[in-house]
């Protein structure tokens, strides 16, 4: 696996917010952020393959809709 090195800009206190917290998880600001973005992206992942999914299965479905009935208004008549 290629790592890559980057640079990031950060308001001061929020760094020694961070520092403070990696240091209570006995860890470092690169661990934590390293984590997070890894998380991020495999969200990203899950989320995309989870769209892709429905797709596949909305293509595949055998369901069709009946002929509309209603109106918009009648189904907010209240």
């Amino acid at each position: 696996m290629y790592v890559k090195n980057i640079t990031l800009s950060v308001d001061e206190k929020v760094l020694a917010t961070v520092r403070r917290r990696a240091a209570e998880r006995n860890s470092t600001v690169n661990a934590l952020v390293r984590e997070y973005l890894t998380r991020l992206a495999a969200h990203d992942r899950r989320a995309n393959n989870a769209r892709a999914q429905l797709r596949r299965l909305s293509k595949e479905s055998q369901a069709r809709l009946g002929k509309i009935t209603w109106s918009r208004e009648q189904l907010h008549d209240r």
